[in-house]
C-alpha cells in the first residue's frame, strides 16, 4: 500500500514526473526487450533489427518485422497503471510522464504530458531527409515505403547506436530536475542516458519512488521501493490520494 508519506509529499507537489519503462507495457500484453522468456531481443538479433545499418542491408526484413510488432502495439489496450497515471494528472497542479515506451498507450490512457525518449512506432520517418510520416495508412503497407526525396520511410524510434531526440531528452531532464516526486515504475533501469533520470531528479532534492517486479540498480537510492505491477500498486495510490484530498488531511513538506 501507498505509505503515508508519499500521499503526503504527492498532496504538496507542485510537479510530480512518472518515469516509465517497458514494465508498464508488459501488463498490456507487449513484450519486453529483456525478459529472459518472453523478451524480443531473446529469439531476435537486434544488430538485424534495430539498426540503421540493418534496415539499409535488408529493409524489407526490418519493416516486415516492424510492422508485425505495430499491429500487436495496435491491438493493445492501456491498462489500470496507464489509466491511473492519466487520473493522477486530473488530481495534482502538474504531472509530467516521461517514457522509454515506444507504443503510444500513455496517450491513448488520457495522460496529457507524454515526453517519449524512444519515439513513437506509430510514427515514421524518412532515413535519408529524416521528414516525418504521420499518414495512419503506413502502419499496415506490406511493402517498405519511399519518401518522395527517394529515402527509405521507417518508423520514428531511436535504433542501437542512434542518438535520443535532443529537445525530448532535455525537457525531461528539466521535469527530473524541477519534479518534487519521481515515480520510476517498470523500468530496469539499465539503459542510459534515460536510466540516470531519477539520479537527476534525487540529487536535485526529489522524493524518489521506485515501482517494479524485481529490485533495480536504482532501488538503493530511493526512498521507497514497491515490489509489485504498476497496474496493481499505481491505482490504489490514486484512489488513496483522492481520499486524502478530499478529507482534507494534515500535509506535511
Amino acid at each position: 500500500m501507498p505509505s503515508r508519506a508519499l500521499l503526503d509529499r504527492l498532496a504538496a507537489a507542485d510537479l510530480v514526473v512518472a518515469f516509465t519503462g517497458a514494465g508498464i507495457s508488459a501488463e498490456s500484453g507487449i513484450p519486453t526487450f529483456r525478459d529472459k522468456e518472453a523478451g524480443l531481443w531473446s529469439k531476435f538479433d537486434p544488430n538485424l533489427l534495430a539498426t540503421p545499418q540493418a534496415f539499409l542491408a535488408s529493409p524489407q526484413f526490418v519493416w516486415s518485422w516492424y510492422q508485425s510488432r505495430r499491429k500487436l502495439m495496435l491491438a493493445a489496450e492501456p491498462n489500470p497503471g496507464h489509466r491511473a497515471l492519466a487520473d493522477l494528472q486530473a488530481l495534482l497542479p502538474a504531472v509530467s510522464v516521461i517514457t522509454q515506451n515506444i507504443d503510444s498507450l500513455h496517450h491513448r490512457a488520457g495522460s496529457r504530458e507524454v515526453i517519449e525518449l524512444h519515439g513513437n512506432m506509430l510514427r515514421n520517418i524518412c532515413q535519408l531527409c529524416r521528414k516525418l510520416h504521420s499518414d495512419p495508412a503506413l502502419l499496415t503497407v506490406v511493402q517498405v515505403p519511399r519518401c518522395a526525396c527517394g529515402g527509405l520511410i521507417r518508423p520514428d524510434v531511436v535504433w542501437f547506436g542512434e542518438m535520443l531526440p535532443q529537445d525530448a531528452f532535455d525537457l525531461a531532464e528539466s521535469r527530473a530536475a524541477h519534479a518534487a516526486v519521481f515515480l520510476s515504475i517498470g523500468t530496469s533501469a539499465n539503459v542510459y542516458p534515460a536510466a540516470g533520470l531519477p539520479e537527476v531528479a534525487k540529487a536535485a532534492g526529489a522524493y524518489l519512488v521506485e515501482i517494479n517486479p524485481e529490485p533495480t540498480p536504482h532501488t538503493p537510492l530511493a526512498h521507497e521501493s514497491h515490489r509489485g505491477l504498476a497496474g496493481k500498486f499505481l491505482p490504489k495510490l490514486v484512489a488513496a490520494l483522492r481520499h486524502q484530498l478530499d478529507t482534507r488531511a494534515p500535509l506535511v513538506k
